[in-house]
Formats: structure tokens, sequence, C-alpha cells
């Protein structure tokens, strides 16, 4: 069963899986996998920006590969961050039909959600390396960095493929635990409300 402290975790304590064996491993390690990605793309772009910024107005030369920098990290941070949004429960839900429903109900449909929505997930994998492919294809490179376009997209793939194993842990989760989760964490409900079943 899950533990009240599971809901209330602080962002800067380090994430432990409470999944299972290898589930739990593979959970713990994507986890902090993610939270490097966000941390270094976060802190390069500032950096970037703010050395541009310096660049521009003091030596009156900006740095001319600042803009595709920042668009590549913006992917990046973007596609990184779906896999830890999901993980910490903080994709959008519209749950008024939802929350009416009895709590075995819930369930069925939350291990439901969670299987289809990983398998949008996967699907969209499959269609954005597909993609990339062609993008690599046309020989297109950054006008500034001189990288092949493609490089900047590579991110997309990773960032649906961890989403899509983190909606799957969550089905896994449901299945395995008597509590209702909305990530393999972080219970069904709202901060003011959250109950273990």
């Amino acid at each position: 069963m899950g533990s009240a402290n599971e809901t209330e975790q602080s962002p800067a304590t380090a994430y432990a899986s409470t999944l299972p064996g290898a589930l739990g491993a593979l959970d713990t390690a994507i986890s902090r996998v993610e939270s490097v990605i966000l941390a270094v793309g976060v802190i390069l772009m500032a950096a970037n920006t703010v050395a541009n910024v310096v660049g521009r107005f003091i030596f009156q030369h900006s740095i001319f590969f600042t803009e595709e920098l920042n668009r590549t990290l913006i992917v990046l941070i973007t596609f990184a961050g779906i896999g830890y949004a999901a993980r910490h429960g903080r994709h959008i839900r519209m749950s008024a039909v939802y929350d009416a429903l009895p709590a075995k109900t819930r369930k069925v449909l939350m291990i439901v959600i969670a299987l289809v929505t990983a398998t949008v997930m996967f699907a969209l994998f499959y269609f954005s390396i597909t993609y990339i492919m062609k993008v690599a294809k046309s020989g297109r490179i950054l006008p500034a960095m001189q990288f092949p376009v493609y490089w900047i997209y590579l991110w997309v793939p990773v960032g649906f493929f961890i989403t899509g194993v983190q909606y799957a842990l969550t089905a896994v989760k449901n299945v395995v635990q008597k509590d209702i989760y909305l990530s393999t964490h972080v219970l069904e409900g709202y901060e003011e409300d959250e109950i273990e079943i």
C-alpha cells in the first residue's frame, strides 16, 4: 500500500520507485536520468541566453549559435519533461465524471487510461523515428552550428518512449496495489484530499 509521504515528496529529495524488483530499478534509473537532463538543459539554456545578452550589450557581438542551441535545448527539455510530468502525476486531468465514479470503477478506468496512453506514446515513438529518418535523409544542416538538423529531434522519440514506459509502469502499479495511482508514486486525488483506500 502507498503511504502519505509518497505524495508529499519534495522535488529536492531523490526519487526512489516503490515498484518491485527490476521494474522499480528501471523506474528509479529513468527518473535520475530525466532529472539530470532537465537540470543540465535548463542551466545550459540560461547560461547561453545570459552570455548572449552580455556579449551583445557589453562587447557589441552576439553569440552566433545562441538561437539554434536554445531551440535544441527547448526540444530536449520539452520531451524529457513529459516523462517527468507523467512520473510525478503532473499531467492535465479532466476528471469531473471520473471523480463521481465508485473506487473500483476508477481503478479499472485508471489502468485502461494508463495502458491506452502508453500505447499512444509508443506509437508516437515509432512515428517520430520515421520522421527523423526522413529528415536525416534530407541532409539539411543547421546554418550556424553546422550540425545535421535531425540531431535537434533525437530527444523526441526518447521522450515519447520514456513517457510510454512511465504510463505502462503506472498501469502495473495499479494492478499490484490496492490504492489508485496517477503515477508510480502519486495517489489519485488532489493535494488536500489524497487518501488511501
